[in-house]
């Protein structure tokens, strides 16, 4: 209807504007003030009335139709194909290519137009305006609330202690017991999580919640039904869940007999591409505000190994190794935890200091570069450093850890290893022997106020080492041990402060480190 409007309007401009100048050219010429006329003949004469007639009408046409021409005729987007019936829509590059412009800073510009998102003509550009403004509204609030969240923390470090009803941290075995406080306060307060749905039927979402990689499931689980941090709203969340499991994926996506790994990088990458190309929330941030969790040692071959797709993510990961791209700034580091039963109850606790008899203990198969070296020098040698490959049957695993001062927990096959949770739950005292590896929860707590941190070269030294701490200095770190004991419990719902609690809290601070900025010049580029 509109077209036809614009049409009339412009075919009766076209009519009098010629009709106009051909009575003012035939009056100029029969007075014979036109002195050039005399060799025109009365056919010419049409002719010439013709022409101006129609070329007038011509470019009124052709500005017409320009009017009502997409914007993208005129090169003033990018990126645009034309369909086959004629029309114009906007060719999505891929988030691999969006990867390469991303700013090296921790600020992220998410102004660009959704890549699934069809750009407006002219006629609607007040609607892309008011999207615009809502979409900077919601994000500039979120930044708002953070940077709130920033400052409280700040504010905290030198401030009063705060008042919790539950438990208030304390002491050194935290690397400031204020600020975590008050930062574990504004996540409960505030923090989102948006767990994306993608995958029927769901394989690669459900792993087993008892094993040795059992955190994978247990915080999907969790995250899942938690109706406090999870929200369906995803544009009030702070990140994004992408629930795809390595060790369900490994069933689908692994070689066992030729070892080969890509088909589960595969699955990664075809995973993310579905993301990016199905919500605008990969792309505004290329990918930033996202996480993934895995606990098994081929989560290598998956994230670590795909430096492009997720080159911006932040990755919770037991295997923290810094050797293999695990970047502390970003990512975050999380305890292995053998669980065979639902609960951990069995497993908790142990005697005071002065009933341990065993110096250090350490039982386990051979795997890895570091528990061979361990074996080589202390394996049945020494009364007080207890080292095994096999315990007999009638002696407990774990009963010999609530004997021990020290527990021993080299690295495995897996730069992390279940054996340093397995002693905080007996009250022992962990000595981690590993190299490039980053504690869970190390940007919370000060592992050296409760374990002890041996590089490989140092194995031979190992007695030395363990016999110049002092009882008193044992003591200390025996209660330190039982006192953060409550950071590694799981529990079924989760409760306050437990290991489900801190992988949340570790991600709320990977995403308070950096800000989702918006350009308001969007629209004139």
């Amino acid at each position: 209807m509109k077209e036809e409007v614009l049409w009339s309007i412009n075919r009766d401009v076209a009519m009098w504007f010629c009709s106009t100048e051909i009575v003012e050219l035939s009056e100029i010429m029969s007075s014979g003030k036109w002195n050039c006329a005399w060799w025109i003949s009365e056919e010419d004469l049409h002719m010439i009335k013709l022409a101006i007639f129609v070329v007038p009408l011509f470019v009124l046409i052709l500005m017409a139709t320009a009017k009502n021409s997409h914007n993208c005729r005129w090169s003033f987007v990018v990126n645009c194909n034309q369909t086959d019936t004629g029309s114009y829509v906007l060719s999505p590059p891929t988030f691999e290519t969006q990867l390469h412009q991303s700013n090296e800073t921790r600020g992220f510009n998410v102004s660009k137009p959704s890549f699934n998102e069809p750009y407006v003509n002219e006629t609607s550009e007040h609607h892309l305006l008011l999207e615009q403004t809502i979409k900077s509204n919601i994000i500039e609030k979120t930044e708002i609330g953070l940077a709130k969240a920033r400052a409280a923390i700040r504010e905290a470090r030198n401030g009063n202690r705060t008042q919790d009803s539950d438990y208030v941290p304390i002491g050194p075995v935290y690397l400031n017991a204020k600020a975590f406080h008050r930062s574990y306060l504004e996540m409960e307060k505030q923090f989102k999580v948006f767990v994306y749905g993608e995958g029927e039927p769901r394989i690669f979402l459900n792993p087993p919640c008892k094993s040795i990689y059992s955190m994978e499931g247990n915080f999907m689980h969790a995250i899942e039904k938690n109706d406090h941090f999870r929200t369906k709203d995803p544009e009030k969340a702070h990140v994004f869940f992408l629930p795809f499991s390595v060790v369900t994926g490994l069933r689908y996506g692994y070689e066992r007999v030729s070892q080969e790994s890509s088909p589960q990088r595969n699955i990664v990458t075809d995973y993310v591409n579905v993301i990016a190309a199905r919500y605008p929330y990969w792309n505004r941030s290329l990918g930033a505000d996202h996480f993934t969790l895995a606990c098994h040692d081929m989560c290598r071959g998956t994230s670590l190994s795909l430096p492009d797709t997720l080159k911006n993510s932040i990755r919770v990961l037991c295997n923290a190794n810094t050797a293999e791209g695990f970047n502390p700034a970003k990512d975050v580091s999380f305890p292995e935890i053998n669980l065979k039963t639902s609960s951990t109850n069995s497993f908790i606790g142990g005697p005071s200091a002065p009933k341990l008899s065993v110096l250090a203990f350490f039982a386990g198969e051979v795997q890895g570069p570091v528990i061979p070296v361990l074996l080589k020098h202390w394996e049945n040698k020494d009364e007080d450093i207890q080292v095994q490959k096999h315990l007999e049957e009638s002696i407990s695993y774990h009963e010999m850890m609530r004997k021990s001062k020290f527990c021993l927990c080299p690295s495995g096959s897996d730069m992390a290893s279940a054996r340093v949770v397995e002693a905080i739950y007996s009250g022992c005292v962990p000595v981690l022997i590993s190299e490039h590896y980053v504690p869970p929860f190390s940007d919370v707590l000060n592992w050296k106020s409760f374990s002890v941190e041996v590089s490989v070269k140092d194995i031979p030294n190992l007695k030395e080492i363990l016999k110049s701490i002092s009882p008193r200095q044992y003591i200390r770190m025996q209660r330190r041990v039982k006192q953060i004991r409550k950071h590694f419990e799981v529990h079924s719902p989760p409760k306050r402060f437990d290991v489900f609690h801190m992988i949340l809290h570790s991600v709320w601070l990977k995403r308070l480190n950096f800000q989702v900025l918006y350009d308001q010049n969007v629209l004139s580029e």
